[in-house]
């Protein structure tokens, strides 16, 4: 029989020595089986190494949670799962194309497309080379493998700071299925649905089968007149089928195929701060009143985190349809096993954003609404050949050949208007564009169009010596190529009023020093034209040890890398149009893994640092235009930084229905030594020792789960979980006032939820109430509102509301 036990999902990627800890289900599963079989005693089987083993004897950080878990979070995607993993925090974003991940304190957060992130997240064996992509719903998962640290070795250049492995439940070799409904309230309403369904067409040919339907209201109130409702919702569909095949005992088959659907009115940025004066004013800090007295006569309340309602007569939007393909062949040649992985996936996405934050046009305040639709493809190879396990040297060597495409085409309109003739306008008011006061308005435009064509080529390896039984040595290597082609052209109507200048290939040419960006009268519409190239050994040293029967203990180094980039956004310069060196990192960890109390304890610890050379960051840097200097985010290599801390993971199964799970991560990420720009002014230079934005230094989560049996046809359930994390920085500025206002307050979250469930698991009611204490809280804080007022992030999990859950199994 094929020895790999998970194909199509973990198999391709899931080959990381991981030191792993489970979360503990939903309270209808035995504790932790969701993460992988588990065996007598509480032990937990997973193929995390592409082999069957002992989940305490897989020696690399990783947290293990199931997808009922997630569900149980009254959430169906990767924001749920942050509240889980202690060391995952989710960045939303004013869309799903900026949304990323971060662990360990490290991820990426950009407007440009010709960046990976730092985080890779892969599905049922594939990589997805967007982080958007993750971001959907995750329906009918069976596990979310969180590899925490760089793990280049085997999952190559995007994972320099940890993987999301994400699995879908297997087709089952008996016709069966489940119906699940939902309804969420008092923070805008939520209905979902979703079905699953195993049809086995013969004892060779398995079929599985899930769908979903999903529609939110949204936790922002619009009140333009325009608009006049709730916002920040969205509407979503899509469909999945896994195909199984064991055409004999030595070959097995897997196809999968999935499309999906997102209208998201999602995610407005709220004005919550107000502005401050500029950093080196008199008064440091001090708000800016002219200003806010201004933004005030047309927006909502400024209300910091607790801010609900926005004005913006363009509903901030995104619309995205993806699809893809994937096959999966595993063949045993003798004692080997030969994988095939082959997958092809499509993304379109077109985003629509409010970018003025207004209901109308002002004088002095222009109307300005952006469009920018997005395409792009990839398709991807991996080969790999699987020793059997339990041999003297087992091993895992492959090649991988990826290629994505990606193009944008990103427009802005503003509306445009000046006081009219002789006009004398009223002092402490904004006067609208449509007054007679006003002159009559301006429509402009920018326009740019880019893309990307990123490929990389990389042979691995890793192997592990068994020098004796109680103690291994492990070492991998992987060897990368990688080359990156972008190309760019802007063009703007009229006179430059919603963009900056045009840039093309002449433009470009026309400078005549690193810090002039060019003659806009040169261009000639050639697209400007770049090209990266460059090659990496990374690779895995490592340790393990058997202390006892019940505890291990681990340590290793590995090194990550992360492919050149550029910055390819709308308002690019030629001072920008540089490339971004690729990244790397040297992580060293040690770990001790036990299993405690005949089995109903685990307890794993680890404690890691980690240095991050040519870090890829967004961060301050000077544009000089027409002889004027500002400071803008821009994407580049930030220099040195570094991550150090230290976790605990635990899963006590105090009783066969009691379980209680758990896990606390101290992270301090920082600046060593930041890599000034080549403009250098003191807005440019962030300080070392400066923390890393959304990297709290304590994150931790604590769940209980208990079902009670009462012998008779019905049992009962209860649940509750929280969490906690403390403050973190979400503007990396070198400004120190600008740091304090775009920092999260630190807070904590407790869930409740209680269930009736048939005694055979055939059906269930949950009711449940997510964030019970009403806890308000941004998920990021950004400047560059109305007036230099800050904008927040508000996502549904900063308020209360409830639900209710219906679920039959046939």
């Amino acid at each position: 029989m094929i020895r790999t036990l998970t194909l199509g999902g973990t198999a391709l990627y899931a080959l990381a020595a991981a030191a792993a800890f489970a979360q503990a289900p939903a309270p209808a599963e035995p504790a932790a089986t969701a993460a992988a079989d588990e065996v007598d005693g509480g032990e937990i089987i997973v193929t995390a190494q592409k082999r069957s083993e002992r989940l305490q004897d897989v020696p690399v950080a990783v947290s293990v949670v199931s997808g009922e878990a997630i569900a149980n979070q009254g959430r169906v995607n990767l924001e749920g799962a942050q509240y889980l993993v202690p060391a995952l925090n989710f960045v939303k974003a004013g869309t799903a194309l900026n949304q990323t991940l971060f662990l360990r304190g490290i991820g990426t957060t950009t407007f440009s497309i010709a960046v990976e992130p730092s985080v890779s997240t892969v599905l049922d064996g594939v990589v997805l080379s967007r982080a958007a992509e993750a971001f959907t719903d995750l329906v009918d998962i069976e596990r979310i493998e969180v590899l925490r640290g760089p793990q280049g070795t085997l999952f190559g250049k995007n994972a320099s700071a940890g993987v999301i492995n994400i699995v879908s439940k297997r087709p089952g070799r008996e016709f069966g299925g489940s119906v699940e409904g939902s309804y969420f309230f008092d923070n805008g309403n939520e209905y979902r649905v979703r079905g699953a369904l195993d049809v086995p067409l013969s004892e060779q040919l398995r079929t599985r089968t899930t769908a979903f339907y999903d529609k939110y209201d949204g936790n922002i109130f619009n009140q333009a007149p325009t608009v006049n409702r709730r916002v920040n919702g969205f509407e979503h569909y899509g469909v999945r089928s896994i195909i199984e095949a064991d055409p004999s005992e030595t070959v097995k088959l897997t196809f999968i195929g999935d499309y999906h659907k997102n209208d998201d009115d999602c995610c407005a940025d709220v004005i919550g701060g107000p502005p401050l004066l500029a950093f080196n004013s008199a008064t440091p800090g001090a708000v800016n009143t002219t200003a806010l007295a201004l933004i005030q006569t047309v927006l909502p309340p400024l209300q910091g985190d607790e801010t609900r309602r926005i004005n913006q007569n363009l509903v901030t939007r995104t619309i995205e349809v993806g699809y893809g393909f994937s096959g999966q062949a595993d063949v045993e040649l003798g004692d080997q096993t030969v994988t095939s992985i082959t997958s092809y996936r499509n993304f379109r996405n077109n985003e629509i954003r409010d970018g003025d934050f207004y209901s109308q046009p002002y004088i002095g305040a222009p109307q300005s609404h952006d469009f920018g639709p997005q395409t792009g493809s990839t398709f991807t190879q991996e080969l790999r050949l699987t020793s059997p396990g339990k041999q003297f040297f087992d091993y895992v060597v492959g090649a991988f050949y990826s290629r994505t495409f990606t193009k944008r085409i990103f427009e802005r309109q503003n509306i445009i208007c000046s006081a009219a003739p002789g006009a004398v306008l009223p002092a402490g008011v904004l006067t609208p564009c449509t007054s007679p006061l006003a002159a009559p308005s301006v429509s402009a435009f920018g326009r740019a169009t880019y893309g990307a064509t990123a490929k990389n080529v990389a042979l691995f390896g890793q192997g592990t010596l068994n020098v004796a039984e109680r103690f291994r040595l492990i070492g991998g290597i992987r060897y990368t190529i990688d080359q990156l082609d972008t190309f760019f052209t802007r063009v703007t109507s009229p006179g430059n009023l919603a963009s900056q200048p045009p840039l093309d290939q002449g433009v470009f040419d026309s400078r005549t020093s690193p810090a002039n960006n060019g003659n806009p009268l040169a261009s000639n519409g050639v697209p400007f034209k770049q090209r990266a190239t460059a090659d990496n050994f990374s690779g895995k040293a490592g340790a393990q040890f058997d202390v006892s029967e019940y505890s291990t203990a681990f340590a290793s180094w590995t090194r990550g890398y992360k492919g050149p980039a550029y910055n390819l956004f709308f308002n690019l310069q030629p001072t920008g149009a540089v490339e971004i060196e690729p990244e790397t990192s040297d992580s060293y960890e040690l770990g001790l893994k036990n299993t405690l109390l005949d089995g109903r304890l685990t307890l794993n610890l680890a404690a890691y640092y980690a240095r991050y050379k040519n870090f890829q960051a967004n961060n301050p840097d000077s544009l000089t235009i027409n002889g004027v200097t500002t400071t803008i985010a821009r994407f580049t290599n930030a220099g040195t930084v570094s991550t150090r801390g230290g976790e605990v993971d635990l899963v006590f199964r105090a009783a066969p229905d009691f379980t209680i799970s758990g896990g606390v991560a101290y992270s301090d990420a920082k600046v060593d030594r930041f890599k000034i720009p080549t403009v250098r002014t003191p807005n440019d230079v962030v300080p070392d020792g400066t923390p890393l934005a959304f990297a709290p230094k304590w994150k931790g989560s604590l769940s209980a789960d208990y079902r009670i049996r009462t012998g008779g046809s019905i049992d009962f359930a209860l649940g509750a979980q929280g969490s906690y994390q403390s403050k973190q920085l979400s503007l990396f500025v070198a400004d120190p006032v600008q740091r304090e206002a775009g920092t999260i307050g630190g807070y904590g979250l407790v869930n409740l939820s209680a269930s009736i469930v048939e005694s055979e698991d055939r059906y269930r009611l949950t009711f449940q109430v997510r964030n019970l204490f009403d806890q308000s809280f941004a998920s990021a804080i950004s400047s560059g509102g109305p007036s230099g007022a800050y904008r927040y992030q508000i996502t549904r999990d900063a308020d209360r509301y409830f639900g209710v859950t219906g679920k039959v199994n046939f």
